[in-house]
């Protein structure tokens, strides 16, 4: 089952430049609450990166950072940035084991088909270490759809995440709603969900 929206992925090739050239802040409050929870100079995979102002401001904190993107060019972009490798990665590559104490997923999962998200989740469970820590942000609603971008969003609610993300092991599981926007400057309900492995 593909993980992966090829409309989605097209729009993030068309407008690369614009999308990582918009010196966009780290997602500070979140970061801070994710990176205090992990060992010092824990192994973070960043799935999603865009132009990698948050694996930035991670690496600057001393952690040992394994940032990634779905689409090459924006991958490549946000290399030139870092300085260090970024990995093309789509989601339906990842096949570490035990190998993570943290994986950031910032504004990228809600890209995933819903039926593909379960698959996607068990391989990020996968990946992270025991006692590991998981961040991934979701935009909330009810039924899967398009933007005005005509990328795909899953639109979860917080009762979907909470079932989905039951079939797997953890020790905690918070969901927190927050108000917000996104690339299209619209208010958005976002969901941000932390999962620590059990």
């Amino acid at each position: 089952m593909t993980a992966r929206d090829d409309d989605t992925i097209g729009f993030y090739t068309d407008n690369a430049g614009a999308y990582t050239s918009r010196r966009q802040a780290p997602d500070r409050p979140h970061l801070d609450q994710f990176l205090s929870r992990l060992p010092v100079g824990a192994s973070i995979l960043e799935l999603g990166c865009g132009g990698g102002q948050d694996s930035e401001f991670m690496l600057a904190a001393g952690f040992d950072v394994h940032p990634t993107d779905g689409t090459p060019d924006i991958a490549k972009a946000a290399e030139a940035r870092l300085g260090i490798p970024v990995k093309t990665l789509l989601f339906e590559d990842i096949g570490d084991s035990d190998r993570y104490d943290g994986v950031w997923a910032n504004a990228c999962l809600l890209h995933v088909p819903r039926p593909a998200l379960p698959g996607i989740i068990g391989r990020i469970h996968a990946a992270l270490k025991r006692g590991g820590v998981f961040y991934a942000s979701f935009k909330a609603g009810e039924a899967e759809g398009r933007d005005t971008f005509g990328r795909y969003y899953n639109y979860p609610s917080k009762a979907w995440l909470e079932d989905l993300y039951g079939q797997l092991g953890w020790t905690s599981l918070e969901i927190e709603a927050r108000m917000g926007s996104g690339y299209d400057k619209l208010p958005t309900d976002w969901l941000h969900v932390t999962a620590t492995k059990s």
